[in-house]
């Protein structure tokens, strides 16, 4: 197991030559992990290189080559990384989600509410609001795409052109961008390969306005 410092040295060499292609210098390397002297780096670099965990290339300044990464994080660095995400959750909005809302084909409205998630303050301002996981691929010109979370203000109310929940015949909701035509209510879809549905007015309810979207990388 290495030390913290070692795994985070570790760590900092790989993300560096990753992104550029060289090794990090020695200063920064120093500030990455808030070492006061040059001398600490080359210890670490040296117990680092001992276990094999990186190697130096001959002939070459400031060239490391990162061999393997340890299987395990440090008990101190999973510590570190449990309060800072308890610290980033007391800092965050408890929002509920509802379940899945159709950006292709309408889907039945969920209206229970299944857990509860965490957004940034700075998501949701005034007002109440919830979240909904995306399905379909209608609105993928607007930046939304499937399996995306989209964050919801609640409103009965929205203007043209705004992005929102429509509820059709009390039963079907979906996400499409809004337009008033007279007394028909046009959803219409951010994807070509989609038709945009004309409704009677007295057809569709508005459960909210999009607010903004959370996507997961994997």
């Amino acid at each position: 197991m290495l030390t913290v410092k070692q795994y985070k040295l570790l760590m900092f060499i790989n993300k560096i030559t990753k992104e550029t292609g060289c090794s990090p210098s020695f200063d920064e390397m120093k500030d990455a992990i808030g070492l006061k002297s040059k001398s600490g780096i080359h210890a670490l670099l040296s117990a680092l290189e001992e276990r094999e965990f990186i190697r130096k290339l001959p002939h070459k300044a400031r060239a490391l080559e990162v061999l393997r990464l340890p299987k395990f994080k440090p008990s101190a660095i999973l510590e570190e990384e449990k309060k800072r995400e308890i610290a980033l959750q007391n800092a965050a909005a408890q929002i509920p989600l509802y379940g899945k809302i159709a950006a292709g084909t309408p889907i039945e409205a969920i209206a229970n509410e299944t857990e509860m998630i965490h957004v940034p303050f700075e998501m949701v301002s005034k007002g109440r609001y919830y979240a909904l996981n995306v399905e379909g691929d209608s609105m993928i010109e607007a930046g939304i795409l499937d399996g995306d979370t989209a964050i919801i203000k609640k409103t009965d109310t929205a203007d043209n052109g705004a992005i929102v929940v429509a509820l059709v015949d009390n039963h079907e909701a979906t996400l499409k961008v809004l337009q008033k035509k007279g007394s028909d209510v046009w959803l219409v879809p951010c994807n070509k390969n989609y038709q945009t549905r004309v409704l009677g007015a007295g057809r569709v309810k508005i459960q909210g306005v999009l607010s903004s979207i959370i996507r997961n990388y994997h």
